[in-house]
């Protein structure tokens, strides 16, 4: 496994338990048991009140730009450029543009699953689950697609909560 893949690996266990702890904590369900899935099925699957569940992991960084930069990888003199420019424009359009992004590339896949989530884990420093759930309205979910529920982890530690994107 090549260092990238192991930290995507490593960054889907994260996310997915980060969700699994706040989910278990705001409904009292219990959550259990994590482990990783081959291509073809989704990301990582668990327990939930003693019934399988599968929950695909996406990050929400903004820009793949932005990622770079919060993933702490060296950045190249075009990538600091573009990263200046992004502060010009505005942070809740581009929100709600990279999170309509994300629904619209995993809205498209398919699973070989009977239960899947759909959880997207926020990255950026600038966004919280408020302000995502305030701009909740403008969330395009598409109207095809595998996930029987979708959620988002408001920021990398999990600490402003989780937000019940769809239904």
């Amino acid at each position: 496994m090549t260092p990238s893949e192991e930290e995507k690996i490593n960054l889907e266990h994260e996310a997915a338990r980060l969700f699994m702890r706040r989910y278990e904590k705001n409904t009292g369900i219990p959550v259990r048991h994590i482990w990783h899935n081959r291509p073809k099925k989704p990301d990582v699957s668990c327990f939930i009140d003693g019934e399988r569940l599968d929950l695909e992991i996406a990050h929400l960084y903004g820009s793949e730009e932005e990622a770079m930069q919060i993933l702490g990888r060296p950045l190249d003199p075009h990538t600091s450029e573009e990263l200046h420019l992004l502060k010009a424009s505005d942070p809740h359009e581009r929100l709600i543009e990279a999170l309509n992004r994300i629904l619209s590339n995993k809205g498209k896949k398919n699973y070989k699953s009977k239960r899947v989530w759909l959880v997207i884990r926020n990255a950026h420093p600038a966004w919280t689950a408020e302000e995502i759930q305030t701009l909740q309205h403008h969330i395009q979910v598409p109207p095809e697609h595998p996930f029987e529920q979708i959620w988002i982890v408001g920021d990398l530690s999990g600490e402003s909560g989780i937000v019940q994107l769809y239904p």
